[in-house]
């Protein structure tokens, strides 16, 4: 079943930049199809690894294995959930953010502006904001600001304009009716782009996945040992950003603090100096591969 839900983006790389040790405990943050989950299992002993992922749907590929366990529910609450579990610390954390190739495939999802469908985009579906709830009940400015913010649409004013024009004429529920309300704004050539930026936005807007980042990157620092690695990939600049910073710096913003004798204080030390993006071969053999990016650090 894990091909048909999901094939996993830099599979070796980002399991090898783990270096599972056989007996160690390992958060998989993102299960999704397992595909991450069964090579970081291959590679243990008598370790664990405790996986998680607040899409239901990812349940049915739960992994038949004493040393497994899945958590159906938001990596933003990292820490408090393997506490539950009796877990303090972990000798890695894996994530593998943004949308699964099950939740773009899955028409009434509304991730994908491929089918017509409710304007949906939930990640967890008990989730109370839908994507149609942002499209017609944020104001204008605030429509401009996540479309700008999120999405960085080109046009973004014109954007929301738009959008609050048409809603006025009859509630925008659709992928179809979303797609109609933009079109003036969407270039001919560049049609797939555009709306692709448009869908980033209100995803990111309607699982708050930012603010989910945030905490998960700090709670990732609490709960891994010394020594102990944090792999994520990413597939957007805002996210590859934040990343980028709390590897270097401990915190958003990327500013290194400094002790009083000058020298910085990081908790962590970067394994990759620069990202590792997926070889030409993966990105022929799975196209959602080609905008990632693998970044790795280890906590001192």
């Amino acid at each position: 079943m894990e091909v048909a839900y999901h094939t996993p983006v830099m599979l070796h790389q980002s399991v090898d930049a783990l270096c599972v040790k056989p007996n160690g405990v390992y958060a998989d943050v993102t299960f999704g199809g397992g595909g991450h989950a069964r090579e970081i299992l291959s590679r243990l002993k008598n370790g664990r690894l405790i996986a998680f992922d607040r899409d239901g749907d990812a349940g049915a590929n739960r992994i038949e294995d004493k040393r497994f366990f899945l958590i159906q529910n938001n990596f933003r609450f990292l820490r408090g959930l393997l506490r539950n579990e009796g877990m303090a610390e972990v000798d890695g954390v894996l994530a593998d953010l943004g949308v699964s190739s099950h939740q773009f495939d899955t028409g009434e999802r509304g991730f994908s502006f491929r089918f017509d469908a409710p304007l949906d985009m939930r990640m967890d579906r008990g989730g109370t904001l839908t994507a149609a709830q942002v499209v017609n009940g944020y104001s204008e400015a605030q429509l401009f600001d996540l479309l700008r913010t999120y999405g960085e649409v080109d046009h973004a004013a014109r954007a929301a304009k738009l959008l609050t024009a048409a809603r006025e004429r009859k509630a925008i529920t659709t992928i179809g009716s979303l797609k109609e309300a933009l079109a003036p704004c969407i270039p001919k050539v560049m049609e797939h782009k555009y709306l692709a930026k448009v869908f980033q936005a209100l995803r990111i807007e309607v699982n708050g996945e930012m603010k989910a980042l945030e905490q998960l990157l700090t709670q990732a620092q609490k709960v891994l040992k010394p020594g102990g690695r944090l792999v994520i990939i990413t597939y957007h600049s805002l996210e590859d950003r934040m990343v980028k910073n709390f590897m270097r710096a401990g915190n958003m913003t990327g500013e290194i603090e400094k002790d009083m004798f000058g020298k910085g204080i990081t908790p962590f030390t970067v394994i990759t100096k620069k990202a590792v993006i997926p070889n030409e071969d993966e990105i022929q053999k799975n196209t959602r591969a080609r905008s990632a990016k693998l970044r790795v650090a280890e906590k001192k």
